[in-house]
């Protein structure tokens, strides 16, 4: 009787049971939501995109690709790229580096780690370079340095301004000492365009280190950068153990690097264009045209 008894329950608990797995929780879309890496704040992810991926708690910059960056800055159509088929070669024989390079053109639809070419901005016609962070880090290589070169050099031949948004982790390891060549090669071009009186802006976001700070990063007649982004060119831990010295909280941010006059202004993103087409305006350069929206 006991038995009979206690197999009536079990029976009925796995069938209260299987009805209520088959009650499943309701999945929640990967990309429904934002959480900010530095406040810890939650958004929702439609908000996050059209604040231009900035968080509306802590202002936080998140880093953008080459083509959300374009979006917002050059007047819509307006961009020509350089360069789009350039290829890296791999001069010391790195293991599996075309490979890795392959896979890196095909998910970010960019040949390198810069795009290049020339476009409006609010009917200024500029050339401009922004770097991705999503390939290699925007490390610097061949292609990089020959691009920003090609760059300059269109610049100076059409007498237009260069605007760069750097984004790197220095120079590119699977290159060598190739990689470290483009820091003398990119700074010869920004020389040879600043003396032909030509203008260059740079845009230093997150993080801007190593041999691209070195180089034409720093070179800009005019520096700005988003809030809080990290600019240097060793790591804090290696400054620290060379100097024996503890550093300032905020070293190496934007706001450090402005108080010590090495950046002449912090820009929030929203800000940006505006403030470029200013900057163009105030320096004597003639609009292409008024067809752009306003932004």
């Amino acid at each position: 009787m006991l038995e009979d008894l206690f197999k009536t329950v079990k029976d009925r608990f796995n069938a209260e049971k299987s009805e209520t797995e088959k009650v499943k929780a309701p999945e929640i879309p990967k990309d429904l939501l934002f959480k900010c890496p530095r406040c810890q704040s939650v958004i929702f992810m439609d908000e996050f995109e059209k604040r231009r991926k900035t968080c509306p708690s802590c202002n936080y910059h998140a880093r953008l690709s080459w083509k959300e960056r374009l979006e917002i800055t050059a007047d819509k159509d307006s961009f020509e790229p350089f360069d789009e088929k350039m290829n890296s070669m791999n001069p010391i024989g790195f293991p599996e580096y075309e490979k890795k390079i392959k896979s890196l053109q095909e998910a970010n639809d960019i040949n390198d780690a810069i795009a290049t070419g020339v476009c409006t901005i609010r009917g200024y016609k500029t050339v401009i370079g922004i770097m991705d962070s999503n390939f290699m880090m925007a490390s610097m290589g061949s292609v990089v340095g020959e691009k920003i070169t090609r760059a300059f050099e269109y610049a100076t031949e059409h007498k237009l301004p260069v605007i760069l948004f750097t984004a790197s982790g220095g120079a590119r390891m699977q290159e060598g000492i190739i990689s470290l060549m483009q820091m003398a090669k990119t700074s010869g071009a920004v020389k040879r365009h600043s003396d032909a009186g030509g203008l260059y802006i740079t845009v230093m976001t997150d993080p801007t280190t190593g041999g691209v700070t070195a180089s034409f990063a720093s070179l800009g007649d005019i520096i700005l950068a988003e809030p809080k982004v990290l600019i240097g060119f060793a790591g804090r831990r290696v400054i620290q153990d060379t100097i024996k010295q503890k550093l300032p909280d905020d070293f190496q941010s934007a706001e450090f690097l402005l108080q010590s006059g090495f950046v002449d202004a912090i820009v929030e993103r929203k800000g940006m264009r505006k403030a470029l087409s200013n900057i163009l305006r105030l320096h004597n350069y003639k609009k292409q045209s008024d067809s752009w929206q306003h932004g």
